[in-house]
């Protein structure tokens, strides 16, 4: 008897691993997944997020400190070990701004992941931070935003790449960028670029539109049947996982 190609319908549940790097909006991440189909693990175990089929790096508070917070734990090895394979990855809100270079707060820069040229800076505008629900400028192909480009979605931030500078190179497809806009300010709200998807609002607190995009990034993971060994002496760590809400990104 011959086989045939598994459907989504059909599939198992998607297995990913949120980042646990202390970050605090944590649980309501891990509970949006859950509900959107997937098997979640909260994690920081280096061998777990590198077999998973996606993994979330989420984060809220200060650039520099989620920064670290992520260095802490071997988050940035993780990172980059599962892009250069072309394992997705999803960051939400700072989880998108410290893939730039470097983001600068209160006058001070501080180094980012390196992911995406650039920098985060404060938004330039008269009522900061900027917090509530907003739309977004979806571009036509984005996988992301499919059936969702008209809806509104949940921003809490006083900082934002407002500039996107990376440069399309040779025959890769170039990212897809969503903007948004406040009070005359423009900003990245996601970046959907090969493996690396990052969103700027949070899709946890999106209701039914923020269900809807984490599904259509569920949807995208391939399913991973072996796992992957982890390299010998470059082992993870179990972060703490936080609680409580950290201050505006």
């Amino acid at each position: 008897m011959t086989a045939t190609p598994e459907t989504p319908s059909t599939q198992r549940p998607p297995r990913v691993v949120v980042l646990d790097h202390g970050s605090g909006n944590v649980r309501s991440v891990v509970r949006a997944l859950e509900a959107a189909g997937a098997e979640v693990l909260l994690t920081a175990d280096r061998e777990a997020a590198l077999a998973a089929d996606g993994l979330v790096v989420p984060g809220v508070g200060a650039f520099a400190a989620t920064v670290q917070q992520i260095l802490d734990v071997g988050g940035d090895r993780i990172i980059e070990r599962r892009l250069s394979g072309g394992l997705p990855v999803l960051g939400i809100c700072v989880g998108l701004q410290v893939m730039f270079e470097s983001g600068t707060e209160h006058g001070e820069e501080a180094k980012g992941l390196g992911q995406w040229p650039g920098e985060v800076t404060r938004l330039e505008a008269d009522v900061v931070p900027h917090m509530g629900w907003n739309t977004v400028d979806a571009p036509a192909e984005s996988t992301l935003f499919s059936g969702i480009e008209d809806e509104r979605f949940y921003f809490v931030h006083s900082y934002a790449a407002r500039r996107w500078e990376m440069e399309q190179i040779g025959p890769l497809s170039a990212p897809k960028v969503t903007w948004a806009e406040h009070d005359g300010d423009r900003f990245i709200a996601a970046v959907e670029n090969g493996a690396l998807t990052a969103t700027q609002f949070h899709p946890e607190k999106s209701g039914d539109a923020g269900a809807r995009l984490l599904t259509n990034w569920l949807d995208s993971l391939p399913r991973r049947d072996l796992p992957r060994r982890a390299d010998a002496g470059d082992g993870g760590s179990e972060g703490a996982s936080g609680t409580s809400e950290g201050p505006v990104a």
